[in-house]
């Protein structure tokens, strides 16, 4: 694990803690299941490419998806 894997880690885990913030305040559940992955996922990931793609479409899909 390098240092540009740490600080994403730390930037996508902030804005999935965010999320999870906001889908407790206003009942949206795809934003909570988006929080938990943001959160998750740098601890899977190791390839720095594949965490930014990965991340940057779980942080879209609450966005995408609505119901």
């Amino acid at each position: 694990m390098d240092a540009t894997t740490l600080f994403l880690g730390v930037i996508f885990g902030a804005l999935g803690m965010g999320y999870i913030v906001y889908a407790r305040k206003q009942k949206r559940v795809i934003a909570l299941v988006a929080g938990v992955l943001l959160c998750g996922l740098p601890f899977f990931i190791s390839n720095i490419y594949l965490l930014l793609i990965a991340c940057i479409a779980v942080a879209v899909l609450p966005f995408v998806i609505t119901y």
